[in-house]
């Protein structure tokens, strides 16, 4: 047995293939006081039963790229370390057997190319002369990534083991973690110190848990949520089939819900059930070590059955043997890595959702990457473990959440489509009001959103589809009551903190990118930028006071947004960040007429016959406290829809009182309550940008256009500001366009391939319909690697690849309605 030091730089724990790359790459960025901690044996956990598929595309071009990095690095892994891995590169095949898929599989395509994947679109007979012993009576089409492959999981882990040793990690097995150390600081801030182990306590300074199926409960020692549970995943191995050659592409069959892999001139076969089976309710037992759970053939006849109509040799197949075995599943399908936001120096790679054989090249370089540059080399978001919130503390929701994610892990990805399960959890205020108004709620972070009104007849239901979908015109009547005349949203869910102290205005200017601190009444649109000038957080900021700032952020983004800005308070500074998103209620009233809806409510102020809502009172991006209705609230004069209008940010128990008055007051004016889907279309006719799709830490605010929201011209430093200067001295590789796409006919979803002039120039990152313009609006990056000039991005014959087929388009640089905001000041 291996003795443990008493100190190491980084301890790792968990043996599992994650924990192993997590290892391996730290060991190659230059970190050789590295320990891995196993509790058992390497692979015990679920690595060795795994079924080791390696697919490559995801619905994020950093994640597929991260994908692309682990099909190079078993493709030398072998060679490197001497070890066995069983990767073999022969391709995935997917198919479709009804409209809807086929759409889907086309938009994927077009998606791979978009991302520099290889994918092609294949002919019933073309998928069956490449899977000779299949039955392709039912199938419409297929698609092709030649790049994708299979490996053995055990062996790949072991080989990545073997490479971190000869980097200079130390791995230690049979030896659990009982315990995280952890130092308590000022104002609840908490760095981990080290592990207790059953071999001694081990001082640290960074903490990874890669523990698995016992991520959570290790988190748990520390004040960590890792919200994952287990799951049971079953699968069956074949003998040997007549017809099955080696070279045979893995198979995807999500409509019979069912995939397979070629094994010893036999087949793997397994799928995900409609209805999975939970595991280990309490938590994973400490000594479950290389076991499978008991067969359960009765819930695996369903798949058995579809995959013997897609394989009939399947009938009289030997079977070797049926693996069941637990596996850790999320909330919403995606794994999760990074820095905890509750404790300094205690990373995440965890909840892998049965690919974590294929993700864990690239994601255990990525996470080595964060925890030796200090913060996430790329866009990282849609797994970023800031993703989640408290609700996720609960094991009771996550599980019920986790279950409907696995149970839709093949079935149609449509736009815009909603979880059902573990709702309503986060309540507005105003949800009664809004449900007996015709609401169609969405789901964010546990808040229950409106995202769309039905009128008087019509269900408030969505029905999902790749066509326009139900609410289509309901929402452009909403569309149209903002533009024509006023349109009142709860934007309750809105996160918000205060920052308050002394030094408050010296954190902000080293942290925002915009000038904040002006004098109190005003309102400041910024980005907070990474050290590379990436944009990591997109929100306003209301300067209440010399000490005091009230920071706005959008509703999904609470968790990370407060997290980036409490790690970046300079050292010493008495700036007091505070999470005060519930004590506030947000109502929203946007449109030209929407000035004549509130100018009867407001009291006028002592010795000033001027109404609150005049320009001169209240000029646009101000703030001001007044009395609406009898209540007091803070008013904000900005916008995201592009209307004139104004942010009533008002205490929680005034919400339905203010509510009621506004709905009465606008019925003489044309007001109509709407929802988020409007605010989606508004918004792009707008041209402003949505952060997590058309920003993020991947785009500077000058590739995005925003530039003029960055204090480049003052002699403040801020986070960034030395990476933008470099940048504003050479040509940009990337600029954000906007394309429009006037054939009613077309649907553009977003990642939509971007030719320019027959060549491809990038893809759009966000896109959706125009009802005041009447055509489809997409966003996306024009990319040259010599440097896009506003020429270059104004000339040229655009086109955009959608489902595998170009359509022309134009593309503009200035908003499509009310480009000088005439509007907006009005």
């Amino acid at each position: 047995m291996a003795a443990i030091p008493a100190h190491a730089e980084i301890v790792v724990i968990g043996g599992g293939i994650i924990g192993c790359s997590t290892a391996y790459h730290l060991a190659k960025l230059g970190k050789k006081d590295v320990v891995l901690l196993e509790r058992s044996k390497l692979t015990s956990g679920s690595t060795w039963h795994a079924a080791g598929l390696v697919g490559q595309l995801r619905t994020s071009a950093n994640i597929t790229q991260l994908l692309q990095y682990s099909v190079k690095l078993y493709d030398t892994l072998e060679e490197e370390t001497g070890q066995a891995t069983g990767w073999k590169m022969n391709g995935g095949l997917r198919l479709a057997c009804n409209t809807e898929r086929l759409t889907e599989i086309r938009r994927q395509a077009t998606t791979a190319h978009s991302f520099g994947l290889d994918m092609h679109l294949l002919s019933p007979k073309e998928a069956q002369a490449m899977w000779p012993v299949m039955d392709v009576s039912d199938v419409l089409g297929a698609a092709l990534l030649p790049t994708d492959g299979q490996v053995n999981p055990g062996d790949l882990a072991l080989a990545l083991a073997k490479g971190a040793r000869q980097y200079g990690v130390r791995i230690v097995e049979d030896c659990p973690v009982r315990a995280i150390t952890v130092r308590e600081g000022r104002m609840g801030d908490r760095t981990v110190t080290g592990v207790d182990t059953d071999q001694g306590p081990i001082t640290a300074d960074i903490v990874v848990n890669c523990g698995g199926q016992w991520a959570r409960r290790i988190g748990a020692m520390a004040g960590v949520n890792v919200p994952l549970v287990s799951v049971q995943h079953q699968y069956l191995i074949t003998e040997a089939i007549a017809g099955i050659p080696r070279s045979l592409p893995t198979l995807r069959d999500p409509d019979r819900l069912i995939y397979f892999k070629e094994e010893v001139g036999g087949l793997v076969m397994g799928g995900y059930e409609p209805n999975p089976i939970p595991w280990a309710v309490d938590g994973p037992p400490d000594h479950f070590s290389f076991q499978l759970l008991d067969n359960n053939w009765e819930h695996f006849e369903p798949l058995m059955e579809q995959a013997i109509a897609r394989v009939p040799a399947l009938q009289s197949a030997g079977i070797k043997q049926l693996i069941n075995g637990p596996e850790s599943f999320t909330p919403d399908g995606n794994w999760m890595i990074g820095e905890a936001p509750e404790l300094n120096g205690f990373f995440v790679g965890a909840g892998f959702n049965a690919f974590g054989i294929a993700s864990a090249g690239g994601a255990g370089r990525a996470l080595a990457e964060w925890i030796v540059g200090g913060e996430p080399p790329m866009d990282l978001w849609p797994v970023d473990i800031r993703r989640f919130g408290a609700r996720e503390r609960s094991t009771r929701w996550v599980r019920a959440r986790t279950l409907e994610a696995y149970a839709k892990h093949y079935t149609p990805a449509f736009p815009h489509e909603e979880y059902r399960s573990g709702r309503p959890s986060r309540l507005s205020p105003l949800y009664s009001q809004l449900k007996a108004a015709g609401a169609c709620f969405g789901e964010k972070l546990g808040w229950e959103r409106a995202n769309w009104f039905a009128p008087e007849g019509v269900e408030p239901t969505d029905s999902y589809t790749y066509n326009r979908q139900n609410w289509f015109p309901h929402v452009g009547a909403e569309h149209r009551a903002c533009r024509e005349a006023a349109a009142l949203f709860d934007q309750s869910s809105f996160a918000k903190f205060m920052l308050t102290g002394r030094d408050a205005a010296r954190a902000l200017d080293w942290i925002c990118a915009n000038h904040v601190t002006r004098a109190p009444g005003t309102l400041t649109y910024t980005q907070m930028l990474n050290a590379r000038g990436g944009i990591e957080c997109d929100l306003t900021i209301a300067r209440l006071a010399e000490d005091a700032f009230y920071i706005v952020t959008g509703t999904g983004f609470a968790t990370h947004d407060h997290d980036w800005i409490r790690r970046n308070i300079p050292a010493g500074c008495d700036a007091t960040l505070t999470d005060v998103t519930s004590a506030y209620a947000v109502l929203s009233l946007m449109g030209p007429n929407a000035r004549a809806v509130l100018a009867p409510l407001c009291e006028a102020e002592d010795g000033n016959a001027e109404s609150p809502v005049s320009n001169a009172i209240l000029p646009f991006m101000r703030w001001k406290n007044v009395t609406i209705a009898g209540v007091p609230l803070r008013l904000q004069r900005v916008t995201y829809v592009g209307e004139l209008g104004w942010e009533l940010h008002v205490s929680t128990e005034f919400a339905a009182t203010l509510f009621a008055a506004i709905v009465a007051s606008g019925a003489a004016h044309g007001l109509r309550l709407a929802g988020y889907r409007a605010i989606e279309s508004l918004r792009l006719e707008k041209g402003y940008r949505a952060w997590g799709s058309d920003i993020g830490p991947d785009h500077t605010p000058l590739e995005a256009g925003l530039s003029w929201a960055v204090k480049l011209k003052s002699g403040i430093d801020f986070i960034g500001r030395a990476a933008l200067e470099a940048q504003r001295t050479r040509p940009l590789k990337k600029r954000l366009g906007c394309f429009v796409v006037d054939d009613p006919d077309v649907i553009l979803l977003g990642r939509e391939t971007i030719f320019r002039d027959g060549k491809q120039a990038g893809w759009l990152t966000s896109a959706g319909w125009g009802y005041t313009i009447g055509a489809n609006i997409g966003y996306g990056y024009v990319r040259d690697g010599e440097g896009v000039s506003d020429a270059m991005l104004a000339d040229g014959r655009y086109e955009l690849e959608v489902a595998g087929v170009r359509v022309p388009c134009s593309v503009h640089r200035r908003a499509l309605v009310d480009p000088d905001n005439v509007r907006v000041k009005g």
